[in-house]
């Protein structure tokens, strides 16, 4: 294993300490905590996200007016506990309620109802939306019903847009189940993530050999088969995720997202077929980006996301400017 840290045991805590470095302008970390929080005071329903670390720049690079206020990190791959993410709930609170951004996983989903449960104890209003963009498998580990994936980024823009404009909890919590409701996912795997504490590969794939329906832990997916063309993955992708929905949309956002180990010089690539193979379905694409949103460290993959922009306030809160590390 070759990685550019020190002790293994020791990288979230050195992580969190050079991103606030980094960027002292606008977040900070909340003493002897796991939490980075934006500095600026804003009163409106401050929005609160997180879970394993190893997926950077989510969720602490997605912090900053206009997206979350708080992020909480765990240990690599692992859920971060009740009691630091009830320390980003008080931490973000502004006195107008506080909504959780949540992937789907069973750890992070106990996790989160309980500091949940915990800020309603302290009279915190407080709601939660859970994201299940993965298209890929359902049931898979870690997971009861589908995954959390890359899709969860854009939960986080269209709802810090909503909420820095003057949503409500309740409205940004019904916004929310519609943003999940029309985002999918579908992610493919060229070679496992290494997580730095176990110092092997998560799974082995052949040289030859990608995996559909990776997840961003490594979870299994639904096929393993030879390497294809960039074309080639775009098409089973688009398609996939096409079908996913119970109409054909006419207005769709695209991200492609690193997991982490592609050059952009590939994703650039493999975003040049989606958008010509969208073309060809006569599917309008009114917003896309490219890069590394929501990885797994450094494996080898990416993935694709499609949100459906029947509304069209969504393509405009995608579009707004924010004042995050990441975005």
């Amino acid at each position: 294993m070759k990685k550019i840290i020190n002790a293994p045991q020791n990288i979230i805590e050195e992580m969190l300490s050079g991103i606030v470095k980094s960027y002292p302008s606008l977040v900070h970390r909340v003493d002897d905590s796991r939490v980075v929080a934006k500095n600026d005071a804003m009163k409106q329903v401050s929005l609160v996200s997180g879970g394993g670390s190893g997926h950077e720049p989510a969720h602490a690079g997605f912090v900053g007016n206009g997206m979350l206020s708080a992020a909480v990190l765990g240990d690599v791959f692992t859920s971060p506990t009740p009691d630091q993410i009830e320390i980003a709930i008080n931490e973000a609170n502004q006195g107008q309620g506080v909504l959780l951004i949540v992937k789907n996983y069973t750890g992070d989903i106990l996790n989160f109802e309980m500091a949940k449960d915990l800020a309603e104890m302290n009279n915190i209003p407080i709601e939660m939306v859970v994201v299940d963009d993965d298209i890929a498998v359902e049931d898979s580990t870690y997971t009861a019903g589908k995954r959390g994936v890359a899709g969860t980024i854009l939960v986080h823009k269209i709802l810090g847009d909503a909420a820095r404009n003057g949503a409500t909890l309740i409205e940004l919590k019904e916004l929310g189940d519609r943003v999940v409701a029309a985002t999918k996912t579908i992610g493919v795997a060229l070679k496992a993530a290494t997580v730095p504490e176990v110092g092997k590969p998560g799974f082995v794939l052949a040289e030859d050999e990608i995996e559909f329906g990776v997840g961003i832990h490594g979870e299994p997916g639904y096929r393993r088969e030879k390497i294809r063309s960039s074309e080639d993955l775009a098409k089973e992708m688009v398609g996939k995720l096409i079908t996913a929905y119970d109409q054909k949309p006419k207005e769709i956002g695209v991200l492609v997202n690193g997991m982490g180990g592609t050059p952009l010089m590939e994703q650039f690539i493999f975003i040049n077929d989606v958008l010509t193979l969208l073309g060809q379905e006569n599917i309008h694409v009114s917003f896309h980006k490219v890069g590394n949103y929501m990885t797994s460290i450094d494996m080898q993959g990416l993935s694709l996301t499609f949100i459906d922009l029947a509304y069209a306030n969504w393509q405009k809160a995608l579009k707004a400017k924010v004042a995050t590390i990441s975005w």
